[in-house]
């Protein structure tokens, strides 16, 4: 009596080869749609590293305006000192003419704060102390100051944006290799661990890159 030949090895290479065959495939998929991803991450990288250049140019561009503005302020703040300085000598020497000619002479930013100064009574000490006293070219330096920092914070920002997408594609580059090396392992349980390994780091990846901002 012989034995018969069994049809469970058979069965069983036959159900390899099929998980084996899956496996492939599925690890083709997934080193596909990470590259994809890979190339993306790159390019919002650089999108957003040109951007932080910009804003970082436009911000010195506003600085450079606030310093100009802030100059002519002080330039203009000089002048009315000086037309001031008349004005106390013209009432210290009671030359009510002179005082009357001095004034007329006043840019219309000092007269403001002049007429706000002797409506209060003279106090404070002088009408450069008077909120309403705002030299031309202050307003403008405060605009262009105010403008600079905003345009420095989005700089900063979009800086960080950059290095985000940066510090992505190295988790995407890890995606890759656990995928790759799954495909050179002889072991058939440590190839799928090694590709579900890299499904479970590529699907927080793209859960990450969800909430990223884009920049076309």
């Amino acid at each position: 009596m012989t034995d018969e030949p069994s049809d469970d090895a058979p069965s069983a290479r036959d159900g390899r080869e099929r998980s084996e065959r899956v496996r492939e495939v599925l690890a083709v998929v997934v080193l596909s749609v990470t590259a994809i991803l890979t190339a993306w991450c790159g390019f919002e990288a650089s999108k957003w590293g040109g951007m932080m250049s910009i804003e970082f140019s436009q911000a010195s561009a506003a600085r450079i305006a606030a310093a100009d503005a802030a100059s002519t302020a002080r330039d203009n703040q000089a002048v009315d000192l000086s037309i001031y300085e008349l004005w106390v000598q013209a009432r210290a020497t009671g030359d009510t003419a002179f005082a009357e000619y001095v004034e007329a002479r006043f840019t219309p930013e000092f007269a403001v704060a002049f007429e706000d100064w002797q409506a209060g009574g003279e106090s404070p000490r002088s009408p450069f102390a008077e909120p309403s006293y705002v030299p031309e070219g202050r307003a403008e330096a405060e605009e262009a100051s105010d403008r600079a920092d905003a345009l420095f914070a989005k700089a900063l920002e979009s800086n960080q944006r950059g290095d985000d997408y940066a510090l992505l594609t190295v988790l995407f580059a890890l995606v890759l290799f656990f995928v790759a090396v799954s495909e050179r392992t002889r072991m058939h349980w440590s190839g799928w661990f090694l590709l579900g390994l890299g499904i479970v780091v590529a699907a927080a990846g793209v859960v990450i890159l969800v909430t990223f901002p884009i920049l076309v």
